[in-house]
């Protein structure tokens, strides 16, 4: 069974509190662990989060393993240097003060291959859809994306077409226009005619 590993060393919380954090996620798909962590109020729930992302990616682009069949395997912190401090207390004491460290292991594995079947006959009967990777989801919506680059594209040159459209239909009212406007001078030129022809009389 391949196994992925990532490591964060030096990490600056204890290692009792980080192993609550990590013992939620052991054996858990990795998609389900990162729900977990989400939601978990721990304070090192967030650099428990990144270490996991970074042995998904290590999984994926060093062993070519998808991230939908990954699961935690292990998960385990260990004690790092203590730096002493301290405070001057009454009386001339001194309270010491331990800033504790941990390094962090993650270790991601790929399912069974019969596991990896029996889950999928499960997901087919049930009828929930598979958890897709990170890598997918972003692959479609780059292509959406370019899909709707491409509707707005031929909409921008339908509304193009149109816009000539009426540019047209305006240029033609302006044509009939200036034919009335001559029709009319020419009908008051024959009245004045008229009218002076009448004024001879």
């Amino acid at each position: 069974m391949p196994e992925t590993v990532a490591r964060l060393r030096y990490h600056q919380a204890s290692a009792s509190k980080v192993r609550q954090v990590m013992h939620l996620i052991v054996g858990k798909e990795v998609n389900e662990a990162r729900e977990i962590l989400r939601f978990c109020e721990r304070g090192s729930a967030e650099t428990v989060m990144k270490v996991l992302d970074s042995a998904i990616a290590n999984a994926e682009h060093n062993d070519n393993m998808p991230e939908d069949e990954l699961f935690v395997a292990r998960a385990f912190a260990d004690e790092g240097p203590t730096m002493k401090r301290g405070r001057p207390r009454a009386r001339g004491r001194y309270g010491r003060i331990k800033k504790r460290s941990s390094h962090l292991t993650i270790v991601v594995a790929r399912f069974e291959d019969d596991e990896l079947e029996r889950r999928r006959r499960r997901e087919a009967e049930v009828g929930a859809p598979a958890r897709v990777s990170r890598r997918r989801r972003v692959a479609a919506s780059r292509r959406g994306a370019a899909v709707e680059e491409h509707d707005h594209d031929h909409d921008h040159d339908e509304a193009h077409d149109h816009d000539e459209e009426l540019v047209d239909e305006f240029e033609v009212d302006e044509e009939l226009d200036e034919a009335e406007v001559d029709e009319e001078a020419e009908a008051d030129e024959e009245d004045a005619v008229a009218a002076d022809g009448e004024d001879a009389k």
